[in-house]
């Protein structure tokens, strides 16, 4: 794909990306594949597809009493908790607005912990990374944005999330719709957003603008970016995922050339 060529002019030292369908068929590779990552905030849907596997295990379930009085584990995992961005500290009460917070991903591994008698990174491994080959990633952080990975390992998940082995297709339809609809956020990264729409641990594009996706993204696109210059997505129209890893952080440079970058690649996907 011709497309994949466009993060060699990023101003970065070190790209990747990929596309593969939903088919799991690799539709193109560019730049180190294998090189290991830091995924920032992509690591939330690592931990938030591992939730449902333990949801779908009986682990704990969506209504599980989980961080501040009055949320549970569906409110951690659609930044509704209240929770603050990086503080286990309560700034809303659960359910009335989109804080996006780093704290409630790690009070919803703290809770599958503590349910499961497993350490969440270990629980992990098993339940996910290993059954998915996935060797090369590591959870050596928070379970918000402690992991690294390469592209190639992030393809087979971006193949597992258009056609679930370890979850019921079901279950993955569930937590790519909306949560709590009609909640305004801040998407960090690109403002205030009305609304904010989230889903069960997945962002979900919809019809937010501005956004890292591309202008010809559908909305029900879902995934996730990370401030370390990483991003994954799935647009189920498109019937593709693709992933893109970098080594700068995420800034200006990163909201000017992902969305012409994503659209270049939906458009070659077309042709």
């Amino acid at each position: 794909m011709e497309s994949l060529r466009l993060i060699d002019d990023w101003p970065v030292d070190n790209a990747a990306a990929a596309v593969v369908s939903a088919g799991g068929e690799v539709r193109g590779r560019h730049g180190d594949t294998t090189r290991v990552f830091r995924l920032a905030s992509v690591t939330k849907l690592l931990t938030a597809y591992t939730a449902h596997i333990a949801l779908e295990e009986g682990v704990v379930e969506l209504d599980t009493p989980a961080g501040p009085e009055g949320s549970t584990v569906r409110h951690l995992l659609a930044h509704t908790s209240g929770l603050a961005f990086d503080a286990h500290k309560a700034m809303a009460e659960p359910g009335t607005r989109r804080l996006y917070s780093n704290a409630g991903f790690e009070v919803l591994a703290e809770t599958l912990a503590d349910h499961s008698g497993i350490a969440f990174a270990d629980y992990q491994r098993e339940a996910l990374l290993d059954p998915l080959g996935m060797a090369a990633t590591t959870l050596d952080g928070s379970p918000a944005a402690g992991a690294s990975s390469t592209v190639d390992d992030l393809l087979t998940f971006a193949a597992e999330l258009q056609a679930p082995k370890l979850l019921a297709p079901e279950t993955l339809a569930a937590a790519t719709e909306v949560a709590f609809p009609g909640l305004n956020g801040v998407l960090p990264g690109f403002g205030h957003q009305k609304p904010n729409d989230w889903g069960l641990g997945f962002e979900l594009r919809d019809h937010k603008n501005p956004h890292w996706t591309g202008s010809h993204s559908s909305p029900r696109t879902f995934g996730h970016f990370g401030q370390s210059g990483t991003f994954l997505w799935v647009d189920p129209d498109a019937r593709h995922a693709c992933v893109a890893l970098t080594d700068r952080s995420f800034g200006p440079w990163a909201a000017e050339v992902w969305p012409k970058f994503t659209d270049a690649v939906l458009a070659d996907l077309r042709a």
